[in-house]
Formats: C-alpha cells, structure tokens, sequence
C-alpha cells in the first residue's frame, strides 16, 4: 500500500502524485524484465529527467527542482519501492551534480548544470579503487598538470562505477599532490575525453539494471576549468557529497523495504492453510507487525536527517544513522518477506528473492555499515 506522508505543501503532493504515476505506468510494466535481461533503463532515466524528477534538490536558479531534501528523498523512496537500481541511479545521479552546485564557481555552474541538471545527462560517480575503499585517502589515481596550466592528465583506475560505459560525464576525484587527504582534487570529466576505458561488466548478486564496472583514465584530459574547488580539497568535497549521497541510499533502501512488506501482507491475506489465511496465525502476523515498524522507523530515520540538512545544521552523524538503520531495515525486512512466502519466496515467480538481493548492497555502498558505526562514534565521542 502507498506510504503515508505528511508533505509541506500542494507541490510536494502533486510531485508525489507525479512520481507514483510515472512508476506505475512506466517503471512497474519493464522492471521484472529489464532485471531479469540486466538491461540499462536509458530510456527510464530520460524520462525521469523531462519529468524533472533528476534535479529536485537543487536550486531552480541552476536548472534544479528547487525541492527540499525531506521532498526530494520520499520521490527516491516511492521510485525504488517499484525499481531499485532505478532509484540508485537516481540517487547516484544527484550527488554527481553536487561538487558543482556546492564548490563550482559561478563560470562553472553556468556551463555544466544546465546539461546536469536538464535531465539529458546522467553522471557517474568514481570515488573508490580497486585497492582504496573505505580508505578513500589510499587512493592512487592521478592527475597531473600540464606545462602551461590550462589542463590536466589523468591517469588511474576507479572501481564499482554505477552508469560506467552510460554516462554522460564522471565526476572523479584524484590526487594532485601526495599529502594524503589534503592531496586529493575533484574534476568533472566529460565521457567523450580520450583515453577513457571500462572493463567488463561486474557479475553481481543483485541491482543488475545499475552496470558497474571499473573506469580507467589513460592519459585523459581534462581541462583545468572542470576542477572543482581548489586543489586539495577533494577530501572535504567527497565527505560532504557524501553525506547527502547517504540519505538517497536510506531513502532507497526503505523504498524497497516498503515493497517487500507489501508483498508479503498480500500474501499472507490471500494464501490459506487449515481454513484460513496465513496472515491470521500469530508466528506471521507477529513477523508482518514487526516488518512494518522497521519500515516506519526506517522513513522517520532519514526524514529527521534530512529536515535537519534543510534547516541548514550538521546532519553528518544523522545521515550515518540513517543510512545503517535504513539499510538494516531493508535487509531484515526483505529477508522475512521471503520467510512469510516460504518456498514460493525463494522462487523466480515473485520478486522477493530478488529484493533481498538488492537490499545485501545497501549495507555495503556509500560507505559499509561498519563505517557509518565508526561516524556515529567519533560523533558522539566528539560531543564530550
């Protein structure tokens, strides 16, 4: 059944309202299919854009939504309760614009939010290496300035790249200087620069409309003007992004939760054993309560973090709960789903089996949970 929300304003409803029917009419008839086949939804994501739906959180000034957070998150939340990878690559999309509505000079936003946020382009995200993961600072990629100052060459690998051989540009961060954290830089690299390559497709249990792969900068160019920020602050830029990127994965994350309760009620309703559904026995509807109070925490969780970035105050430790609660919402809730449809659950003919598998990634992209435990932390140490 549809989420209860409580929305700030007639526009917000109409966007919902926008939104539901764009997943039922569009996304609902194509995704079974489109996974099964590990399909790219291009088509998908051009939709999602003429409709405005890959822009919201940003301003209207920019070519943006001009929506809030608390909005912006229950669009990405409605879309993956019909098609996670989509919702991802939605969520991905959005803190790929991020580094230049935040850090972009005014020259910068004029000549490439237009096409970011104009909802003809999709962009990658290339942060992680195949040696530096949750040690974003290990990183080797390098960029390096040419003798006149006007560009520089990249070279390097990146690794578990959404939208990678799709995308339309690769917001990348590097290393300009070997200082560690402090020498890392941030570029928007357009897709047609040479020297670009992509391995093969990553042969994953889940999310098979989302294609990842690794990204390799052999000598690319990038022109000195699609820097973001200044030099060094790569770091500061990626763990601001971030923190924003976290709560589309919260938000997506209990989208598909939402969407294995539901199906699980249904069943439960309709299956009968000894005169009577399923659902009426207390080992289930126990099991059913509990999936919906996950589900209700999960959506508090991330609209508390999210109201807070509206209101303009640190929300990094709230993104950090949420993205773990959410997260761990989602893979206890699909899990019992498919325990409450017993053997047709782990069958091929519902999609429980499948969002179980799409809730395994949750806990591990835009930062593992063991991460997100280590933010929480040190914020609450810090506070003393």
């Amino acid at each position: 059944m549809p989420a209860v929300r409580i929305l700030p304003d007639e526009d917000a409803r109409d966007l919902i309202a926008l939104t539901r029917e764009i997943c039922a009419k569009d996304l609902a008839p194509r995704v079974d299919e489109s996974e099964r086949a590990a399909l790219f939804p291009q088509e998908t994501f051009r939709l999602l854009g003429r409709s405005g739906l890959l822009s919201l959180p940003y301003p209207e000034e920019h070519g943006g939504g001009g929506q809030s957070y608390e909005v912006y998150l229950q669009v990405v939340e409605e879309i993956a309760s019909v098609w996670m990878s989509v919702a991802v690559g939605v969520s991905v999309h959005v803190l790929t614009c991020y580094p230049v509505v935040a850090w972009g000079t005014d020259g910068q936003r004029d000549a490439l939010l237009p096409g970011m946020l104009g909802g003809e382009q999709l962009g990658a995200y290339c942060l992680s290496e195949p040696d530096s993961g949750s040690d974003v600072a290990s990183m080797r990629t390098r960029a390096t300035l040419v003798a006149d100052g006007s560009a520089y060459t990249l070279r390097g690998t990146k690794a578990w790249i959404s939208h990678a051989g799709h995308a339309d540009y690769y917001t990348s961060f590097v290393r300009t200087s070997d200082v560690g954290a402090r020498g890392l830089s941030c570029f928007v690299v357009p897709a047609d620069a040479d020297g670009i390559e992509f391995a093969p497709r990553e042969r994953k249990m889940g999310l098979d409309g989302d294609p990842v792969r690794q990204v390799t900068f052999a000598g690319t160019p990038v022109d000195a003007d699609r820097r973001m920020g200044d030099e060094g602050q790569g770091m500061a830029i990626a763990m601001a992004a971030l923190d924003s990127g976290r709560l589309g994965i919260a938000a997506a994350a209990t989208g598909l939760a939402q969407a294995a309760l539901d199906a699980a009620v249904r069943y439960a309703g309709e299956r009968e054993q000894f005169g009577r559904p399923i659902g009426e026995f207390q080992g289930l509807g126990f099991m059913l309560a509990d999936m919906e109070a996950a589900v209700t925490s999960a959506r508090a969780t991330y609209l508390h973090a999210a109201r807070l970035s509206d209101a303009g105050r640190p929300f990094s430790r709230e993104a950090a709960v949420a993205k773990l609660v959410c997260t761990d919402n989602a893979m206890r809730v699909t899990t019992d789903a498919v325990q409450v449809l017993g053997g047709a659950g782990y069958t091929q003919d519902f999609p429980l089996e499948r969002y179980l598998r799409e809730a395994k990634v949750t806990q591990i992209f835009e930062g593992t949970n063991q991460i997100q435990r280590l933010v929480i932390s040190r914020h609450l140490l810090k506070s003393i």
